[in-house]
């Protein structure tokens, strides 16, 4: 089934490189593929941390997907290593960690890390085109916090769309309540 896109992303879309880190080679193909689906031209990839380090110094990708679980470097490395500014050459490279350990202490790890995107394999194209695009249209700055340094916790960014939903439906709510008769 064919992921429905926004026309507003597909030029940006076509225009983006996207690096997928895994060890898994089927995984790999399957991650290229959809990016291929939704309209990614330029997919890298590499099979461990270590490569994926080097890819991104070599090839400085637009996002970067990687899992947890790889040899020689891990994810949690990986991305350990990348958010180090003033060491690494490309320290806010938009990261989603693509993982089937999804353990809470590993998504709160993740964030503590600076991961933008946290998502559980396997994956649907409706779901990874819907990380990029969050990354890509609402970007989040980068900051330090502290030892953090990664994109801007979501609950300081406000999401105007978030929040008419959340007002919309109070409003229902309220209304419902009041057209009720009351309870005997």
């Amino acid at each position: 089934m064919q992921t429905a896109i926004p026309k507003k992303y597909e030029n940006l879309l076509q225009n983006i490189s996207v690096l997928v880190v895994d060890d898994n080679a089927f995984m790999r193909k399957l991650v290229r593929n959809i990016l291929t689906n939704i309209g990614v031209k330029t997919t890298l990839e590499a099979a461990d941390g270590l490569a994926g380090i080097e890819a991104i110094r070599m090839f400085a990708p637009d996002i970067v997907v990687l899992d947890w679980e790889m040899p020689l470097l891990n994810g949690a490395e990986l991305v350990r290593i990348v958010r180090s500014p003033g060491v690494f050459p490309q320290p806010d490279i938009p990261i989603i960690m693509l993982t089937g350990h999804v353990e809470r202490w590993r998504i709160v790890e993740a964030t503590r890390l600076g991961v933008h995107e946290f998502l559980k394999k396997p994956v649907s194209g409706k779901a990874l085109l819907e990380r990029i695009i969050s990354i890509l249209a609402n970007p989040r700055p980068m900051v330090r916090l502290g030892d953090y340094y990664g994109p801007e916790p979501r609950r300081s960014v406000p999401d105007p769309a978030i929040d008419y939903a959340r007002r919309q439906r109070m409003a229902e709510l309220k209304a419902s309540r009041q057209a009720a008769p009351p309870a005997p």
